[in-house]
């Protein structure tokens, strides 16, 4: 994996946007709008979260957290042109915070932008080598352009990183089926099966969405899964 992101950093990180600073004219402070926008997130009140951290960013702009909160936010919202400014407005403060890069390259990974997801999570792990979100989005990345090899070792990586969890486990296995080992994607997506049964459910896979699979990863997953036993 360490040559792995030595080549993903070679592909550079994408233009970095800044956004202007609005001149803040409220009483409350940044800290008690961050409070108050994640509180509105948690009930999926997305307009008023962001809202409120749009005010906490005007009035604390050099807060790396409070930008990523916000961009995160926006992104969950389904914002993404908006999501992206103001992550590479984080980044611009700070090339080398881990949470700033695994926010960006994972909104650049759902908007499809897979050369600057995969250079951006590429720095992350090269930044922090235990960052199994860097490997894990890196397998999904590697998938979609038809990098097999590299898709695995990413997802066998993140796996071991946070042995848990199921999802790289499925990134790994459609990896194989991409491959042609198809039988090693069963072997693979029943160990996910074991660590999560709600996996073996075809409906349930739909979900993965929200890990960052894309509609066409998801039904390869689908069709992996109709192969295990």
């Amino acid at each position: 994996m360490k040559g792995i992101v030595q080549i993903v950093f070679g592909c550079g990180l994408s233009a970095i946007a800044l956004l202007p600073v609005a001149t803040p004219v409220w009483g409350q402070s940044a800290e008690t709008y961050r409070q108050q926008g994640l509180a509105l997130r948690s009930e999926e009140r997305y307009p008023e979260a962001i809202a409120a951290l749009q005010k906490a960013v005007a009035l604390d702009p050099q807060n790396l957290s409070g930008l990523v909160l916000l961009g995160w936010t926006q992104h969950r919202a389904g914002q993404q042109t908006a999501a992206t400014a103001t992550l590479q407005q984080a980044l611009a403060q700070n090339l080398f915070a881990v949470p700033t890069l695994n926010a960006l390259g994972i909104v650049y990974l759902v908007e499809g932008q897979l050369g600057a997801a995969i250079a951006t999570h590429g720095w992350a792990a090269l930044l922090k080598p235990t960052n199994e979100i860097a490997y894990y989005n890196l397998s999904l990345a590697f998938e979609r352009i038809g990098q097999y090899d590299w898709a695995i070792a990413a997802a066998q990586t993140a796996a071991q990183l946070e042995p848990n969890n199921p999802h790289p486990l499925i990134a790994e296995a459609i990896a194989h089926a991409g491959n042609h080992n198809q039988a090693q994607a069963a072997k693979v997506f029943q160990a996910a099966i074991e660590l999560d049964g709600r996996y073996g459910d075809l409906a349930f896979l739909n979900y993965l969405n929200e890990a960052g699979f894309s509609r066409n990863q998801i039904m390869q997953a689908q069709t992996v899964r109709s192969t295990v036993n």
